[in-house]
C-alpha cells in the first residue's frame, strides 16, 4: 500500500469516528421521566428506554445513542436543558 492510500485510509476513518450520548444517574429524576426524555430526543422505543434507565440506575452510566459527534451534541443539550446529566463521547 504507498503512501497516498495510507493516508487517504487514515483520513477515512477519522472521519467515520462514532462518538457515544452516555447517560449518568441522578437521584432527581423519575424512571418516567428519564424514559419519556429518552422516547423523545433519542427515538428510542419504550422498551429500549426503560432498558437503559434500569441500566443508568444500575451501572451508574448507560451509552443511550451513537452517531455523528454534532447530531449528539444537540441531543445532550436538549436532554440536559431539561435536566438530564449526559456527557458525549
Amino acid at each position: 500500500m504507498s503512501y497516498q492510500e495510507e493516508l487517504q485510509q487514515s483520513t477515512a476513518t477519522v472521519a467515520q469516528r462514532e462518538y457515544n450520548l452516555v447517560l449518568f444517574n441522578d437521584h432527581e429524576n423519575s424512571f418516567d421521566f428519564v424514559i419519556e426524555v429518552l422516547c423523545t430526543v433519542c427515538d428510542h422505543t419504550e422498551v429500549q428506554a426503560e432498558q437503559c434507565a434500569w441500566i443508568t440506575h444500575y451501572k451508574g452510566k448507560c451509552q443511550v445513542l451513537s452517531g455523528d459527534l454534532d447530531d449528539l451534541k444537540i441531543k445532550a443539550e436538549l436532554m440536559g436543558d431539561v435536566g438530564l446529566t449526559v456527557e458525549v463521547q
